[in-house]
């Protein structure tokens, strides 16, 4: 917080989280004035609690405003980026070990059994579970590339921890504690179920709390500061704000303050939420795999100069979706739409091929700030168009670059809505040079940190995204005055 600024607030909207705003002041209790009908969360002493308000907007603009409480965020990111660790392989696992708890089945394994019925009527994760978490083969991309769905990060990091060579069975060698509940799994069951209280929704995080707060002293010892969960949704689905909403409020839970959690999409105020990517479809299992990989599409035929993968949601007013698609569909040839809201996108090979063909690859928001699509668009070799801010740059500080302009374009989504900008007239103004330069950053510094390689992988020369999150947790550990 700036001394100049008493208070901020600043909000994110979607579909799916609907409007989210946060305050922040300088003095405990301030009484921040924010817009009418907005949710806020104010932050007093460390602790967030939820407020309504009706109260007329600050004299500060709100473009002032809005970048004051950017910069807050941009310190908060600033801090995560800190911990990074500039490591390589090979590395020693002196003063490193890292325990795996060994959890009740009800916490991990018996979510996975529920395979039919975790998001009914639409998806049977049985098969996504499959391969350790990975699902099932696709031929027709290669023996390294698999039917993966995006709500698997939980089961496939903690099988990869499992043969994590610095893991170790006594707790008093650790300096990390890995606690495998699959609380994205425990969201998902709920999602569409009419009826169900939030005292249920958050009956099992509750009682994980209880259970590390009576069998592991190592929990209490230090306030679960040297404790990590990976949690395989969005940080939003973690922290229910009313009865009626859906998710849980285990991210809530004051025993969960201190701990370090791993997200595909970070609450952007927490600096203890940490964003990772989204699981994609490819698995390397050795460095040969990564080059066979980046010397395919770094060579692929880029046919058209943008691509949109998505659906339009004509009843989400903030929404630029339907705006995209239509400069999309008349650039002459020159963009690919290609509808999700016909099952397309249900193909990774459909998917995959679009990327793979385009040079810029539109990826607006969804359901929330991040989309996984930035992610398939990216090991593809893609150029990311990116619309809002809070999609990739304010998410994943370990493993994207702070230069912006190293790996994307900036549309400001405002811009779009109002009419201001079209979107391919932008990028036809990009010389080739300049996609050159960023789609070789994009292939051969960026890709195989992004995706997740095998459970058994055997990669010596480059580090996954396991690999980058692993070394951050260790480098975060290692400053904590434990």
């Amino acid at each position: 917080m700036l001394p100049s600024m008493p208070f901020f607030h600043i909000c994110i909207s979607s579909r799916k989280i609907n409007l989210y705003c946060i305050s922040g002041g300088t003095q405990p209790n301030f009484d921040a004035i924010v817009p009418p009908r907005l949710i806020s969360f104010t932050n007093t002493t460390n602790t967030t609690t939820t407020t309504n308000t009706t109260r007329s907007t600050s004299s500060v603009g709100k473009k002032e405003e809005i970048a004051n409480a950017i910069k807050v965020v941009e310190e908060k990111l600033q801090v995560i980026r800190s911990w990074a660790s500039n490591s390589s392989k090979p590395r020693s696992c002196d003063g490193r070990g890292v325990f795996v708890y060994d959890l009740p089945p009800k916490f991990n394994k018996e979510l996975m059994q529920h395979c039919r019925d975790l998001l009914l009527p639409w998806t049977d994760f049985c098969n996504y579970f499959k391969n350790d978490a990975k699902g099932e083969p696709i031929p027709s991309l290669g023996d390294r590339w698999f039917r993966t769905h995006q709500y698997s990060l939980e089961p496939i990091f903690h099988s990869r921890l499992l043969k994590h060579p610095c893991r170790v069975r006594d707790e008093a060698e650790a300096k990390l504690f890995y606690v495998p509940f699959y609380a994205g799994l425990d969201v998902l069951r709920w999602h569409f179920k009419n009826n169900v209280s939030g005292d249920v929704k958050d009956s099992l995080g509750v009682q994980l709390v209880s259970w590390l707060e009576t069998s592991s002293k190592w929990w209490a010892r230090n306030s679960g500061a040297d404790h990590v969960f990976v949690l395989g949704k969005i940080s939003w689905d973690f922290r229910r704000s009313d009865e009626g909403a859906w998710g849980t409020r285990l991210l809530e839970l004051r025993q969960m303050r201190n701990s370090l959690k791993l997200l595909i999409e970070r609450h952007p105020w927490e600096v203890n939420d940490i964003g990772v990517p989204h699981p994609t479809y490819f698995h390397p299992k050795t460095d040969d795999d990564v080059r066979a990989w980046q010397a395919r599409i770094i060579s692929s035929a880029r046919t058209s100069l943008a691509s949109f993968v998505g659906a339009a949601r004509p009843d989400a007013e903030e929404s630029i979706r339907s705006a995209l698609i239509e400069q999309c569909e008349s650039s002459s040839g020159e963009c690919r739409f290609l509808d999700c809201g016909t099952g397309a996108c249900a193909n990774p090979e459909a998917v995959i091929g679009v990327f793979e063909e385009s040079e810029f690859c539109m990826q607006p928001p969804g359901d929330s700030p991040t989309r996984r699509s930035v992610f398939d668009g990216l090991i593809s070799g893609c150029i990311p168009v990116l619309f809002d801010p809070f999609t990739a740059y304010y998410q994943y500080p370990w493993h994207l670059p702070e230069e912006r302009g190293l790996y994307s374009v900036f549309v400001d989504k405002e811009e779009v809505r109002e009419g201001k900008v079209n979107v391919m007239e932008r990028l036809r103004r990009v010389s080739k040079k300049e996609r050159d330069d960023m789609r070789r950053y994009i292939v051969y510094e960026l890709m195989p940190r992004l995706v997740y390689a095998d459970s058994d992988a055997e990669m010596e020369r480059f580090d996954d995204a396991f690999d980058v999150a692993m070394e951050g947790l260790f480098s975060r550990i290692s400053r904590l005055e434990l």
